[in-house]
């Protein structure tokens, strides 16, 4: 009996999620949903009520929007930002979804005509703010229209344990009592255990289900820097993703004014965007992004929970957020199409000063809890762990993977010290020998031996830890203190922040202990990913860019960002697969039945005639499911150094002519040509060694010896360089490795 029973009810589930699963297909045109999505979704069929925490990019928006869909009467969605509304009301539109919103930017006829079409029957979303939803006019209008249900965005907002506390959401628990046969869903992307709890206990929700996806991003590789020459290290990551979105964001809105100014005196297209500007001019910038009529927004926290724009490829923090939760929000709106994206946070011990200090006239976050916070983004920022597991074990889920491979620890970016140990007890035994009563600045220059008034006053030169770290430098030793502080080893006290042992440190003392100090300034070049996310394989890149330049073309002429009209996503499968009808172009994930008769033809005729330029194949058949393929490893990226000489190489100068503009050695550039000839994949070496020398040292492949290439050196007995052997190698190489598409 039970079995059958059990039984009928999957089969009326399956039944239920069929015209869903219908909507998916035809509106957005996606073959299935992701595990929770789907679950998520039942509870809105079933109108029952729930909180759905999908971290940024899980799809949050289609658990209410496809059953939206296929119920009677309209659903209500309660939104914070009127740019999120925007956005979302125009995705849906651009997909042939009856959707619209009221807010402040409408004219009294727009919101009479919303009005209208809600009375009619013909709207299937409407997006409102908290406070003009609770509005007695509001309430009385809904009264008389028939609600499916009422779906709360950013429902963190709600908590004052949240990051974003709003207290106009608290006047949401109305809902239950005004409309008791709508069911109320919430949705968010970050909510520890107390903000879910929080939520769920504000508004109201009755035998709520819960239900909480994988905090996990594989497709972002995350990077924490220590700062040294921040803007350049920001520049770095910039010339990585040249000619993609990005946002970094800064602590203070004078930090915001100077970054954007000298990037774009570097030649990038910037945009700053902090609340002290007007709200005018916040809009252009916002707009500008969004259109990609800019590359990169340079902001405060001011800027992203508006922002529904899932192509941007890389965020920065050009300075420690105030939690994790902060992090893990911001760092989201990296890659929320799923495609591989990256995220540095670029931090120093300045920073947890500067965020004391903003604490302090912040009464909302001036508690002990938002300094707990702060400790815990400082100790992962200074911790050699991996970020990935980090991040998902902060939120209470477990994470088993022994290697992300996407972060700086796990792709073993973060060069160690040999022997952590001895290095520790030197520094612990210094924070002893001055009875544990000074600060870490104070404590670091005793260890490089430094003859400043106080130490010689305070007698601190003739201790037995005076310039046990003098070749070390100070700042590499206030670093290994952070570190130590963040490993627990360490405890900071009181306001002048005095250092003293922890019962780990004291342990350490007699060898017990495992910390990880890494070697200041230095890191590897290993940068291999091992996750699976959606790759380059097999996609045209000359087409891909083509396909871009149409999407902006068609994003303009329509007035929406640049990603309504098809994400990076589509255009990479568009360029991989290269369909030449309609039939094939429609098969493509992300390619609804109303984007494919707007777009359809456009893009085929443009697909049509580059492939019949470049002599393509089309129709051509790939893996049914690439994004779950692992990606080839990443290329080596090149430093800051070798970047900078790219357009000399380009420019066809000389390696002598570009050592001496660069002020470099020969070798060196030469390690900059071999990085250049690497990235750009060339296969010719002629204009750099004589077509005589490459075939000798080609004929000669035998004597390299496991990469060695001293022997063939060696053979040639001096008269063929290293640095013509080195090159002719590298292109060999190029010749050998296929291309990545």
């Amino acid at each position: 009996m039970m079995t059958k029973d059990a039984s009928a009810s999957d089969a009326m589930a399956a039944d239920a999620m069929g015209p869903v699963h219908q909507v998916l297909r035809d509106v957005w045109g996606y073959d299935s949903f992701r595990p929770l999505q789907e679950v998520s979704i039942r509870s809105v069929l079933d109108r029952r009520d729930s909180l759905t925490v999908l971290p940024t990019g899980g799809g949050k928006s289609l658990c209410f929007q496809s059953p939206a869909l296929c119920m009677d009467g309209m659903a209500v969605v309660v939104s914070p930002l009127i740019s999120l509304m925007k956005d979302q009301v125009d995705a849906l539109r651009a997909c042939g979804v009856d959707a619209a919103f009221i807010n402040s930017s409408l004219t009294q006829a727009e919101k009479r005509t919303v009005a209208d079409q809600i009375r009619a029957g013909k709207t299937k979303l409407l997006y409102v703010a908290p406070e003009r939803l609770l509005s007695n006019r509001m309430l009385e209008f809904l009264h008389q229209t028939p609600i499916s249900f009422f779906a709360i965005d950013e429902a963190h907002c709600i908590s004052n344990w949240g990051h974003d506390f709003r207290p106009e959401y608290r006047g949401l628990r109305i809902l239950k009592e005004q409309f008791p046969a709508a069911a109320v869903h919430a949705y968010t992307a970050t909510a520890s255990q107390p903000v879910r709890d929080d939520i769920v206990s504000q508004l109201g929700l009755q035998q709520a289900e819960v239900l909480v996806g994988d905090f996990d991003r594989p497709n972002l590789t995350y990077r924490m820097l220590r700062a040294n020459g921040r803007l350049q290290q920001v520049v770095d990551v910039i010339e990585r993703h040249r000619g993609e979105s990005g946002i970094v964001y800064c602590i203070s809105r004078k930090e915001v004014e100077r970054t954007a100014a000298a990037l774009n005196q570097l030649g990038t297209v910037a945009l700053p965007y902090h609340a002290g500007m007007s709200d005018e001019d916040r809009k252009q910038s916002q707009d500008a992004f969004i259109k990609e009529t800019c590359d990169v927004i340079v902001a405060t926290v001011a800027f992203g929970m508006g922002i529904d724009k899932s192509n941007v490829r890389f965020v920065v923090h050009a300075g420690m957020p105030k939690s994790i939760e902060h992090y893990q929000q911001e760092s989201g709106r990296a890659g929320r199409d799923g495609l591989e994206s990256e995220c540095v946070l670029i931090y120093s011990g300045g920073d947890v000063v500067t965020w004391k200090k903003i604490m302090q006239g912040d009464s909302q976050s001036s508690g002990s809890g938002a300094l707990q916070s702060l400790e815990a983004i400082n100790q992962l920022c200074g911790s050699p762990v991996c970020r990935h597991k980090a991040l998902v074990e902060y939120f209470g889920q477990s994470y088993t993977h022994e290697n992300c491979g996407a972060c700086d620890f796990c792709l073993d970016e973060i060069e160690l010290v040999d022997d952590p140990i001895t290095l520790s007890q030197k520094i612990l035994s210094c924070v002893l020998r001055v009875q544990e009563r000074f600060g870490a600045t104070h404590v670091a220059k005793i260890l490089v031996g430094s003859t400043e008034q106080r130490i010689v006053q305070l007698g601190h030169d003739k201790l037995s830890t005076h310039g046990l770290l003098i070749d070390d430098g100070l700042n590499a030793v206030r670093m290994w203190i952070d570190q130590l502080v963040q490993q627990s080893y360490l405890q900071r006290t009181g306001e002048y922040q005095i250092l003293s042992l922890s019962e780990s440190g004291r342990r350490l003392l007699h060898r017990d202990g495992d910390p990880r100090l890494s070697v200041p300034g230095k890191a590897k070049r290993t940068r291999n990913r091992t996750v699976s996310v959606d790759s380059w394989d097999g996609v045209d890149r000359g087409l891909f860019e083509a396909l871009r330049s149409k999407r902006s073309a068609i994003a303009s002429q329509n007035n929406v960002p640049a990603y309504i009209v098809f994400g990076d996503a589509t255009l990479r499968e568009l360029a991989r697969v290269r369909p030449a009808t309609l039939e094939a172009f429609g098969k493509i994930k992300g390619v609804g039945d109303r984007k494919l008769a707007d777009f359809g033809e456009a893009f085929l005729e443009l697909i049509r005639s580059y492939c019949e330029s470049h002599n393509l194949e089309t129709n051509v058949k790939t893996p049914l499911a690439p994004t779950t393929t692992v990606a080839p490893p990443r290329a080596v990226l090149p430093n800051a150094n070798s970047m900078a000489a790219f357009d000399n190489f380009r420019r066809g100068e000389s390696i002598e002519e570009v050592a001496e503009k660069l002020g470099r050695a020969v070798s060196t550039v030469v390690g900059y040509l071999q990085d250049y000839l690497r990235q750009e994949k060339i296969t010719d070496s002629s204009p750099w060694v004589d077509e005589q020398t490459r075939d000798r040292i080609l004929g000669n492949l035998q004597l390299i010896e496991e990469g060695r290439i001293k022997p063939m050196f060696e053979f040639f007995e001096g008269k063929i360089s290293y640095e013509a052997i080195r090159i002719v190698l590298t292109c060999h190489q190029n010749s050998e490795t296929p291309a990545a598409s």
